[in-house]
C-alpha cells in the first residue's frame, strides 16, 4: 500500500482527521497539497507532512467556492506535475434542535459538506477521468446513516455524501477512477471537543458505541492510505464505517 510517486489533495487538512490523513498519505510516499481556510493551521500540518518525508504545498481554499477549488487542483498539478488522489474532508456542523435551525444554518452546512464535496469531485474530474486513473475519498459520517437529535442538517448532508459517492463510483468505474467514502464515528477533534469535555454528553455519545470508546486520530490514516492505494482498485461506490460498531448496533 505504498503511494510513492502519487499526488494527493486533502481538504480540511488544517486539523483533526484531515491532518491525520494528510500525514498518513505522506508517510506512505505521496506528495500532498493541503487545503483549508486557515493558513496558520495549514502551515502546521505542512510541517508535520514534511517531517514525515512528504513533499507539500499549502493552498488556502474555501471549498464552498468552485473557482477556489479549481485553483486548488491547478496549483497542485503545477506544483507536482499530476493528480492521483483527492480527499474531500472539509466539513462543519451546527448543532441545535431542528426547530431552531434557520435557512442560513442549513445553507452554510450544505455549502461546505455537500456542495464542497461536489466541487472537489467535479474539479478533479478533468484530471482523473482524462488520465484514466485516480482515487476519490469522500468523508461522510456515521450520522449519515444513524439519527441523533440536534444533527438533522449535518446528517442530511453526510447522507448526501454517501449517495453521491455511490452514484459517482458507478459512473466513473469505467474510467478506472475509484470513488469511496469513509464514515467516521465519534472522534474527538477541535469540532466537538467542547461537547466531549462535558462528562454527561460524553457518556451519552459513547454509550451508542459498542467499542465503548471514541476513535483515535491515528486510526483513520491507514484506512485513507488503503483507499488511496492500488490495494483498493476493485472497490468503488462504497462507504466504510469507521465507528467502533455504532452503525451496526
Amino acid at each position: 500500500m505504498r503511494l510513492d510517486g502519487r499526488v494527493a489533495i486533502v481538504t480540511g487538512a488544517s486539523r483533526g482527521l484531515g491532518r491525520a490523513m494528510a500525514v498518513a498519505l505522506a508517510e506512505a510516499g505521496a506528495a500532498v497539497a493541503l487545503a483549508a481556510r486557515s493558513k496558520p493551521d495549514l502551515d502546521e500540518t505542512a510541517r508535520l507532512v514534511s517531517a514525515a518525508g512528504g513533499r507539500v504545498v499549502v493552498v488556502p481554499t474555501d471549498v464552498s467556492r468552485y473557482p477556489e477549488v479549481e485553483t486548488l487542483m491547478q496549483t497542485t498539478v503545477a506544483s507536482f506535475g499530476r493528480l492521483d488522489i483527492v480527499v474531500n474532508n472539509s466539513g462543519i456542523a451546527r448543532v441545535k434542535p431542528f426547530v431552531e435551525m434557520t435557512p442560513e444554518d442549513w445553507q452554510a452546512v450544505v455549502d461546505v459538506n455537500l456542495t464542497g464535496t461536489f466541487n472537489g469531485c467535479r474539479a478533479a474530474a478533468r484530471y482523473l477521468v482524462e488520465q484514466g486513473s485516480g482515487k476519490v475519498i469522500n468523508l461522510a459520517s456515521v450520522l449519515g446513516a444513524v439519527g441523533l437529535p440536534g444533527y438533522a442538517v449535518y446528517g442530511a448532508t453526510k447522507g448526501g455524501v454517501i449517495a453521491l459517492t455511490r452514484a459517482l463510483g458507478v459512473e466513473w468505474a469505467r474510467h478506472n477512477v475509484q470513488v469511496n467514502a469513509i464514515a467516521p464515528g465519534w472522534f474527538v477533534t477541535e469540532m466537538n471537543e467542547a461537547a466531549f469535555a462535558d462528562p454527561r454528553i460524553a457518556e451519552r455519545l459513547t454509550r451508542d458505541i459498542p467499542a465503548r470508546r471514541t476513535g483515535r486520530l491515528e486510526e483513520i490514516g491507514p484506512l485513507a492510505v488503503f483507499l488511496a492505494s492500488s490495494a483498493s482498485d476493485f472497490m468503488t461506490g462504497q462507504t466504510i464505517f469507521l465507528d467502533g460498531g455504532h452503525s451496526a448496533a
